[in-house]
């Protein structure tokens, strides 16, 4: 059986913690800054760890 691939466009937007969960950082800071406030634009410099659901599926695109 062939080796399988590993997805690239997820690899490049998903880390590995070192207990094995991915964290991702979030969508919707790049522009239109202005609107938004401190708080959550606080909120999404920071990664956060991927739903159980989606690290399910994102590790399987992984192979890991």
């Amino acid at each position: 059986m062939p080796k399988l691939k590993t997805h690239k466009g997820i690899a490049k937007r998903v880390k590995t913690t070192s207990k094995g969960k991915l964290k991702h950082h979030k969508g919707f800071h790049s522009h239109i800054l202005t609107k938004k406030s401190g708080k959550r634009k606080r909120d999404l410099r920071k990664a956060k760890l991927l739903s159980k659901s989606y690290q399910k599926k994102y590790k399987k695109l992984l192979n890991r």
